[in-house]
């Protein structure tokens, strides 16, 4: 066998994907700085900044679109920050967004955080334009797919691009990303729409507001992904017990019976152990086993990146011990992978 080949096994989409499922969201320790949306959000500030705006709304992962009510903070779903994440959530619900649609929930949820920090929806031309900001908002609504009074902008199921008419704190949402978006060509398509009054409107009132500091900063986070305790398969209502099989380079079980929980205030972490006794320990696999290097190393690699993942750790009293189960640990997971080809048994 060659090295490619255990390499392929552990890192797996069957495996991967079972090892997700059965992580918290907490412990993925997500981040939009550096994920594939930072692109995106970094996009959307140098627009603002195009604008010459003086508010930079803080953007943080949680498990949906959305700005807290009256919260001048951007949610964004914690699965785009992470490329397996993504591929999950297309695989468990069949879609997700592209480029595009990314951008275009930015700018409208860009639009609530304005409107929160600026506390726009207290004032009467506000009010005039868009309608009251107190009426009672319904996940239901029925839209008039022919009306030009509202913009057309991001599509929501069932409703296409008539989600401007669901509430006015939305019409104004709405309204505010086609008049942020660099050539949407707004004056020209919408001229001979009546809703060209309230773009012309949200064009003044940018114009009065953006230099000046916004009256609400910050506020609560709404279930931030660093706090969602749910693992994967909770979070999609899944039996990840149903994906066991496949998952031939699943090593988590056996991890966690060689570090068993361990209560002291000091503990080591278990990847720690792995990384200083790397050199011997694939020494040790390719001794009692058939593997090659390239496959001893790819193995004891798996067993300390899984390690970390998974938070494991030991009393410092307690290393020998633990060395020595790691040790039998890895020569058995070496055993089964050179007779079974996998590493579950």
């Amino acid at each position: 066998m060659s090295g490619k080949t255990i390499q392929s096994l552990v890192q797996s989409w069957e495996t991967v994907r079972f090892e997700l499922l059965n992580t918290r969201i907490s412990s993925l320790n997500l981040s939009v700085e550096g994920s594939p949306v930072d692109r995106f959000v970094c996009r959307l500030r140098r627009e603002m900044e195009a604008r010459r705006f003086r508010l930079k709304p803080e953007i943080y992962l949680t498990d949906g679109w959305g700005c807290p009510d009256r919260t001048p903070v951007i949610g964004i779903p914690f699965y785009l920050a992470d490329p397996r994440l993504v591929r999950l959530e297309e695989e468990q619900n069949d879609e997700i967004e592209n480029p595009r649609t990314i951008m275009m929930l930015l700018r409208h949820e860009a639009g609530h955080a304005v409107n929160y920090a600026y506390r726009l929806w207290r004032r009467s031309s506000w009010s005039e334009i868009f309608g009251p900001f107190t009426k009672p908002y319904r996940d239901s609504f029925r839209p008039n797919r022919m009306s030009r009074h509202y913009v057309r902008h991001i599509a929501a199921y069932p409703y296409g691009r008539t989600y401007a008419q669901k509430h006015p704190d939305e019409d104004f949402a709405e309204t505010f990303a086609v008049w942020l978006a660099p050539r949407s060509g707004w004056r020209r398509r919408y001229r001979n729409w009546p809703v060209i009054r309230k773009l012309l409107y949200v064009d003044r009132l940018m114009k009065e507001i953006r230099r000046d500091a916004p009256e609400n900063y910050h506020g609560r986070h709404l279930r931030p992904a660093d706090r969602m305790n749910l693992t994967l398969a909770e979070y999609y209502g899944k039996k990840a017990e149903r994906f066991r099989r496949a998952a031939r380079g699943y090593v988590d079980d056996s991890l966690q019976e060689a570090f068993p929980a361990s209560r002291g205030q000091v503990l080591r972490p278990a990847s720690a152990l792995f990384k200083r006794y790397r050199d011997r320990l694939v020494e040790r696999v390719i001794h009692w086993s058939v593997l090659t290097p390239p496959e001893a190393a790819t193995l004891v690699r798996k067993l300390e990146a899984r390690s970390a993942a998974l938070g494991l750790s030991y009393r410092p009293g307690a290393e020998g011990e633990r060395l020595m189960d790691v040790v039998s640990l890895v020569i058995a997971l070496a055993l089964d992978f050179a007779y079974t080809g996998r590493l579950t048994g």
